[in-house]
């Protein structure tokens, strides 16, 4: 794999390119508008529909609510739909996609769990008469037309280079390293359907993979200095930790010059492992603890996870004594359990 880290001045076609990272709870888009003779510059998708007080927020929740099988509406305005029984919300869909291989033993034990044993992973249904193709096919075209939408606002000129050269944008789609050519296949299709692409033909023309822990590599190279450690026989570890999925690469270093040359050392590792067991254990952990108080109903716990993966996890380092997650306002009180204006408080050990 060959790779560069520095800045150089680009002498190709004129082009779009755009990185689509499709979490299992989060999605992020960056591009480029590579002109010849000038330098590529990257920059990221920072406005989305539903996230006004996310402004620069470059994440979306990768969640599709449904009326009837019929989507109404994705990203962070579908967050007003959980918990409401009159919609069906499509999340965690990207768990389907895993092949059997990436499921044996790789689930860690629940968290109260005094074993090594893994439980078997719960993975949320589809909404009703709702296909995985439809559920993949609907968020695409919403975060391919969030991106167009930018770009056409953010970009100087960008309605006339959009007309120019919408046609011809490469698409890269990242993918776990435990995905094959099955699950591509399936992306290619939901690609089509969702207007990304004209034909099947276009769709081997444009659409580009790269997992997820090659593109870590890139990242990091790109962001960190690595004259200083990196030599010619080194080999270092790059270890993506995501939403369902940890992939874990060996990289040896071939060659500095003229370019970064990287080799694998063995097959990359991915494992059925990430954020959504985190908040799994909440949400059973709140429900447990909340039996019996009035906000153990499904949309008050539901507003809880949402605040805890928002909040409260990112901050968490296991050093704490306690924790609060947010999720109410002053009138939302049960002293009994732990509730205080509308927020509860978490042992460290809980």
């Amino acid at each position: 794999m060959a790779t560069q880290t520095d800045p150089q001045v680009y002498q190709g076609e004129e082009k779009i390119i755009v990185a689509i990272d499709l979490g299992t709870t989060h999605t992020a888009v960056s591009f480029a508008h590579a002109y010849p003779g000038t330098d590529v510059d990257v920059r990221m998708v920072t406005r989305w529909k539903g996230q006004p007080e996310a402004a620069g927020d470059s994440k979306i929740p990768t969640i599709v609510a449904y009326d009837q099988g019929e989507m109404t509406a994705a990203g962070a305005e579908a967050r007003e739909f959980v918990g409401d029984d009159a919609y069906e919300v499509s999340r965690w869909f990207k768990l389907h996609l895993h092949p059997d291989s990436m499921k044996i033993s790789d689930e860690p034990p629940s968290y109260d769990s005094d074993t090594n044993r893994s439980p078997a992973m719960e993975i949320p249904p589809l909404p009703s008469n709702v296909t995985l193709t439809q559920v993949y096919s609907d968020f695409m075209r919403y975060v391919f037309l969030g991106f167009r939408t930018f770009f056409q606002e953010t970009t100087p000129n960008g309605v006339a280079i959009w007309g120019r050269l919408s046609s011809s944008i490469v698409i890269a789609l990242t993918i776990p390293n435990g995905w094959d050519t099955r699950q591509q296949g399936f992306l290619k299709k939901a690609a089509l359907r969702a207007g990304m692409v004209q034909s099947e033909e276009d769709a081997e023309l444009r659409l580009e993979f790269v997992t997820e822990g090659e593109a870590s590599v890139h990242y990091v190279l790109g962001k960190v200095s690595h004259r200083t450690w990196l030599k010619k026989g080194t080999m270092f570890a790059v270890t993506d930790a995501g939403g369902s999925t940890v992939d874990s690469t060996l990289y040896v270093c071939k060659a500095l010059e003229p370019k970064l040359e990287l080799e694998e050392v063995c097959a990359s590792e991915c494992v059925q492992a990430g954020g959504v067991f985190v908040d799994r254990a909440i949400r059973t952990l709140l429900t447990e603890k909340l039996s019996e108080s009035r906000f153990g109903d499904n949309e008050s716990i539901s507003d809880m996870v949402d605040k805890f993966e928002r909040r409260t996890k990112r901050v968490f380092d296991g050093s704490q004594e306690s924790l609060v997650i947010e999720f109410g306002g002053r009138r939302d009180n049960d002293r009994d359990y732990g509730i205080l204006q509308g927020k509860i408080t978490l042992t460290g050990s809980e």
